[in-house]
């Protein structure tokens, strides 16, 4: 079993991410927080099933992250991304004025903290050279 972190594993996961958190909610409008809107109270069986495996993905990435960096280190993910996209606003390569726009780079956010809380473990073995005790082989 692979035990190191490519950038294609990484790729993948934050595919993954992106995946989890634009089918969950985006404002293109196609998303399942849409569709359960557009039907909303008649449940249909597909849109139950959907539910349940976003619902999964959340879970696995949430937890992954919450256990790799811990909630300060979530929180400080978020910080230092949040504080980027301040940077890029007071230099004025960015507007904010734009809601979708906004959108967008809060699912970045998103989607950049689960990539990297997901894959954290690889990520510090390879700078640090500890290993988690969920990674010894027994």
């Amino acid at each position: 079993m692979r035990r190191s972190l490519t950038w294609r594993g990484f790729a993948l996961r934050s595919l993954f991410a992106l995946l989890l958190v634009a089918l969950s909610y985006n404002p293109t409008g196609y998303s399942f927080s849409h569709w359960l809107l557009q039907v909303f109270p008649n449940i249909t069986p597909l849109l139950a099933l959907s539910f349940i495996v976003l619902t999964i993905g959340w879970a696995i990435y949430i937890r992954a992250t919450f256990r790799s960096l811990g909630a300060v280190g979530t929180a400080l993910a978020i910080l230092l991304f949040v504080c980027i996209i301040w940077l890029f606003v007071d230099w004025r390569w960015l507007r904010l004025d734009n809601v979708s726009v906004t959108t967008w780079l809060v699912e970045l956010i998103l989607v950049l903290v689960l990539s990297i809380g997901i894959s954290w473990s690889f990520i510090r073995r390879r700078l640090s050279g500890q290993v988690d005790v969920d990674d010894v082989d027994a």
